[in-house]
């Protein structure tokens, strides 16, 4: 099977529930899934999920938690950047057939790691994996180099109203 670049960006909620999903689908018919998650390093309700379907799912995260108050440190750079490197590897490993980068984009927008390794990866991603690139602020030369670009428009959102991210909805 020719595998294909998928991204999913956009300001609204449901990029990384929509690579999700495509695990869920893709390890229901058998295939081999790896995730890779950057920026979060904190316990989230699909961690929970993909312990119990571990021997067709793998999932590990390259953040050490998310900085929303503040700026990326050298620990931060270099969790993702050494992330990056090794799931290089296991891309090209033939492990898995598909491989999902969890916050990426937004990872290269914070300048975690260059724009440009995403490329390489998106070049050099063998020819039957499926690779999914989720995050918010998708940088135009990952939406060129990809097959399938979806963009998640937040029309309104009950965060506005004061609603905190619920277990098991929002994380």
């Amino acid at each position: 099977m020719k595998g294909y670049t998928q991204v999913y960006s956009g300001n609204g909620k449901g990029k990384t529930t929509a690579a999700f999903g495509l695990a869920l689908r893709a390890a229901g018919a058998g295939l081999r899934v790896y995730v890779a998650q950057f920026i979060k390093g904190s316990r989230y309700s699909e961690l929970n999920a993909m312990e119990r379907i571990s021997d067709s799912i793998t999932l590990e995260q390259y953040g050490l938690g998310f900085f929303l108050y503040r700026k990326p440190n050298e620990k931060d750079i270099e969790a993702a950047r050494e992330g990056l490197e090794e799931i290089q590897n296991i891309m090209s490993s033939g492990m898995y057939d598909v491989v999902i980068l969890d916050e990426a984009n937004i990872a290269t927008y914070y300048n975690l790691f260059p724009v440009e390794d995403l490329l390489d990866m998106i070049r050099t991603k063998p020819e039957n994996v499926e690779l999914i690139i989720t995050g918010r602020r998708a940088d135009p030369r990952v939406m060129d180099a990809a097959d399938l670009v979806t963009e998640m428009k937040e029309i309104k959102h009950y965060y506005h109203s004061g609603v905190q991210a619920r277990i098991g909805i929002e994380k």
